[in-house]
């Protein structure tokens, strides 16, 4: 804060024997530092102000930072028209009888129920069918494997039968057992304990913490070479995802990448969210499309790839400013830019790969001028006079902020506009990375960093596989046989979402 240094008494007093103009060169001395005292306390209170009306609604705020005071939503949606629920075609779930039920139960009619007649020898003359969809009881089976050792009457040597590949210790668990436990715990998020207690419950068999950690060791492992599969596939697509989101990992924080198309999830846990970590991960460097993020500078440092920024984070940037800030340029920007989202999608539905120059010139155009202005309405701060000692830039404001990224990298920022397999956000990174957050919002934070990492790994193969229309279960039980989900090459390589 800003200090005063205000006159003292003596000050005053001669300044007032001066005569008139020693007084107002004094007293502008005051004003002057007040002034200044004032300004600085406005920006102060601006930017705490600025950071308490921030939400979920209007910037990159999670919705669990929200509290109980949600704020009414601003949803950015148009009416399509349709009705609430299923739409006409849409294939229903309704439980319907089957043809060929495992197992009949015929009620006897042994009675007549007016004269009560004996009716026991006389043939039914049609049924009355209800059927009930029940789970047989489940229990846990244990099948032993007995290797024969026979001795050669003729040489004397001892030959011992083969054991099946998988059979490797006295005692283990199936491949479907151990599949059910990384099921219920990797995919489903249940914490260990309770893991353990639905087999009890379910299976009447009580399974260790121990065991279903050493299931998910196993499931890693055999999950690696698809994993592998996924991270060059992710590498040679020509649209991909990436977004990084904190993570608590032995009380500390670390960093989940994902990088991310329609069908495939790469996630990886690092203690860098910037460069570093995408050194590491190696997948930046030697990507050549179109990246889809959210603008974090790191991103920039890989020039090979082409670059779309995210418009939801923008709109909700943009919202911000339209409440905070009396400016129009902003809610005209999102008005903009929401008119090009629907004419490429209309032009998607159309057939056309692409929208005609004149389009492009005059979407162009707004943009320049709504930028334009909205500069115009914030010009840059005066440097301070002295100039400050520390290094770094002068603080701005959020819309000053905003509209520098806006001017700089327009081409990012309309990326959707000009190339129709990109999306006009991420919503598919964020959809892929928010799984992770709800692990560790029911299961809490991990305990190990091994623990982190084999959580990526098979949530990396679980999430490919369902994008693939594969099971989760089939797919992790596939993986314990030693055949695990591979994917192949896309030939269709667009991740937008009309």
């Amino acid at each position: 804060m800003t200090q005063l240094n205000l006159p003292s008494t003596e000050q005053i007093r001669a300044a007032y024997q001066e005569g008139e103009e020693a007084m107002i060169a004094l007293f502008g001395q005051v004003m002057a530092q007040f002034v200044e005292a004032t300004t600085v306390l406005e920006a102060r209170i601006q930017t705490l102000e600025d950071q308490l009306a921030k939400n979920s609604g209007n910037s990159g705020k999670p919705p669990s930072s929200d509290g109980l005071n949600k704020p009414r939503p601003h949803n950015l949606r148009t009416s399509s028209g349709k009705r609430p629920g299923g739409q006409p075609g849409h294939p229903g779930h309704t439980l319907e009888m089957v043809e060929q039920p495992r197992h009949i139960c015929v009620h006897s009619v042994t009675r007549c129920r007016q004269c009560q007649a004996s009716l026991e020898h006389m043939p039914a003359r049609t049924y009355e069918k209800r059927q009930v969809f029940e789970l047989p009881p489940v229990q846990v089976e244990v099948t032993e494997h007995q290797a024969e050792i026979k001795t050669c009457p003729h040489c004397g040597t001892v030959t011992i039968g083969t054991f099946p590949a998988d059979v490797t210790q006295s005692v283990q668990y199936g491949p479907r057992l151990q599949a059910q436990a990384v099921y219920f715990n990797t995919y489903h998020f249940i914490p260990l304990e309770r893991t353990a207690e639905i087999f009890r419950d379910l299976y009447q068999h009580p399974l260790s913490e121990a065991a279903i950690l050493q299931a998910t060791t196993n499931m890693a492992q055999q999950v690696a070479p698809a994993v592998a599969a996924v991270k060059q596939l992710v590498t040679d697509a020509d649209v991909v995802h990436f977004d990084e989101s904190g993570l608590r990992v032995m009380g500390r924080l670390q960093w989940v990448h994902v990088a991310s198309t329609a069908w495939l999830t790469y996630l990886a846990v690092h203690p860098k969210r910037g460069t570093v970590a995408m050194k590491a991960i190696d997948i930046l460097p030697h990507f050549h499309g179109t990246a889809v993020h959210d603008a974090l500078p790191a991103y920039f440092q890989y020039p090979e790839a082409q670059h779309s920024l995210c418009n939801s984070h923008l709109l909700r940037d943009l919202q911000f400013i339209t409440e905070r800030y009396p400016q129009p340029w902003a809610a005209d920007l999102t008005t903009l830019l929401l008119e090009i989202k629907q004419t490429v999608y209309a032009a998607r539905q159309q057939g056309l790969i692409r929208l005609a120059a004149e389009r492009l010139l005059d979407f162009e155009a707004r943009y320049a001028a709504l930028v334009t202005q909205g500069l115009e309405a914030n010009p840059r701060a005066p440097l301070p006079d002295p100039p400050l000692k520390h290094r770094g830039r002068v603080k701005q404001t959020p819309a000053k902020n905003l509209l520098d990224r806006l001017k700089a990298r327009p081409r990012e920022v309309l990326a959707f506009m000009y190339d129709f397999q990109v999306p006009f956000d991420n919503n598919q990174a964020e959809r892929d990375i928010r799984m992770v957050k709800l692990k560790q919002k029911i299961s809490g934070t991990f305990r190990t960093v091994t623990g982190a990492e084999t959580f990526c790994q098979i949530r990396s193969y679980i999430s490919t596989a369902r994008k693939n229309g594969q099971q989760a279960i089939a797919a992790l039980q596939a993986a314990l046989a030693g055949n695990p989900f591979i994917p192949a090459d896309h030939p269709t390589q667009s991740t937008h979402a009309g």
